[in-house]
């Protein structure tokens, strides 16, 4: 159920590509969907077959885009016609976004986005990207089924608060899988500052007192790995008793658990609810959150008791 994943030096090119894909998919999202807290209109959600938008609407027309990462298909789908789409190949990110608005365009979706990538360094608009054209269908399958699993324990893990949190969602800017909790309480303004990310999206976002867990493929300096931090976050939060092989990373401000430590566990759905329950537990306690947020793990067709 939990696949091995190439190292990220393996596949590299291929999630810089396919990031800024899924840049242009979800700004179609964000173009016609009204604001929502802490940008959660912007996210792609995980499907049984890959990441999509979910419904947008449109004038008179609903549709969604769908990265089918099974049969390797960029699909649109809609209410009142056929699916249509195109294959998900090494093409670069300039024609992938020809396609995609040509896509949209014959189904009658007038549609116009940013074309300026998000949260990556040295950004190119889309129209003039050339440079990023690596698909490798194998490991992008492997990652996405990474994913899944990733959102069912994160899912299960939901189930025992009863504050404020975020869906399972999947942001395209950062390229990660997240879900937050919030303790209701306001946070200091955030200073901004995040490469690509407009400074009062930023401050929105991080409104409020928070724990935010999530899962991502890596970077040049790190191997795929689950994250958990806090905003802001507690004196002490480094030093919180969470178990190994999970770790502080100093850089990010965080903590990491290796996703090839969870993938070889013997029980990894246990080793990644430990880290989750771990890491909010420490933000938790050190940031003062209210314990009647609190309440046991939920049951499938058990009401939850009041």
């Amino acid at each position: 159920m939990w696949p091995p994943l190439p190292r990220f030096g393996a596949w590299a090119d291929t999630v810089r590509t396919v990031q800024l894909w899924t840049q242009i998919v979800g700004k179609v999202r964000l173009t016609l969907t009204p604001w929502l807290n802490h940008s959660w209109h912007v996210a792609l959600y995980p499907t049984a077959r890959g990441l999509s938008t979910g419904p947008v609407f449109h004038v008179e027309q609903t549709f969604e885009l769908e990265f089918d990462f099974v049969a390797h298909r960029l699909v649109l789908r809609r209410a009142d016609g056929p699916d249509t789409g195109f294959a998900l190949a090494p093409i670069s990110v300039a024609e992938f976004y020809r396609r995609t608005m040509a896509l949209l365009a014959d189904a009658g979706i007038a549609v116009v986005i940013d074309a300026l990538p998000n949260e990556v360094p040295e950004p190119v608009a889309f129209p003039d990207d050339e440079a990023h054209r690596s698909y490798d269908a194998a490991a992008m399958h492997d990652f996405w089924w990474a994913v899944m699993q990733a959102t069912r324990v994160f899912g299960q893990f939901r189930t025992n608060f009863l504050g404020k949190a975020s869906p399972v969602h999947f942001f395209w800017g950062s390229f990660d899988l997240a879900a937050t909790r919030f303790s209701g309480h306001p946070a200091p303004c955030h200073p901004g500052g995040f490469p690509g990310l407009p400074d009062d999206v930023t401050v929105e976002a991080y409104s409020h007192q928070e724990s935010s867990a999530g899962f991502w493929p890596g970077d040049d300096a790190h191997e795929a790995a689950f994250y958990s931090y806090a905003y802001p976050s507690p004196d002490g939060f480094k030093g919180a008793a969470v178990p190994a092989p999970a770790f502080w990373d100093v850089k990010l401000g965080e903590w990491l658990l290796d996703y090839a430590a969870v993938q070889a566990a013997p029980d990894p759905d246990a080793m990644l609810l430990g880290f989750l329950e771990s890491t909010y537990r420490g933000a938790a306690t050190l940031g003062g959150w209210d314990p009647a947020l609190d309440c046991g793990l939920g049951a499938p067709g058990v009401p939850r008791p009041v």
